[in-house]
């Protein structure tokens, strides 16, 4: 189903006011790790809105969220003071580790071995028809 356009400006500033919050909490860097947001999907109705976590060089994951989990109170009340003039009624916030750059560095990684698994000089096939 497609997002409604007001759907979309609520989901982008959500995005923009977390970002500040989780910077000015200090969750944007845990453990050594970064803590960014990459996505905020908003149901129709506007009541919720799903956070989508990326974690990159975090060691415990579980940890971490659960971190952010204990701190959700405090990121709703900060949140509520910044767009209490744009909404009617602040959402429900839930919060999803976002494992996009997890599987694109596992794809990387078996792209790298298949090549080194490769024998030298061996050519990639085209995909040229046979002239006839």
């Amino acid at each position: 189903m497609q997002e409604g356009k007001r759907q979309k400006q609520v989901a982008a500033l959500l995005m923009q006011e977390l970002s500040d919050i989780f910077q000015r909490l200090g969750l944007s860097m845990i453990e050594g790790g970064l803590v960014s947001i990459t996505a905020v999907k908003v149901t129709p109705d506007l009541l919720e809105a799903r956070v989508y976590l990326s974690l990159f060089q975090v060691k415990d994951v579980a940890a971490t969220m659960k971190k952010i989990e204990e701190k959700g109170w405090e990121i709703k009340r900060e949140l509520a003071t910044r767009v209490k003039h744009q909404l009617r009624r602040i959402p429900i916030l839930d919060y999803f580790h976002d494992d996009t750059l997890d599987h694109a560095d596992k794809m990387e990684a078996l792209f790298k071995k298949i090549k080194a698994e490769r024998p030298p000089g061996s050519e990639e096939p085209t995909n040229q028809e046979d002239p006839q």
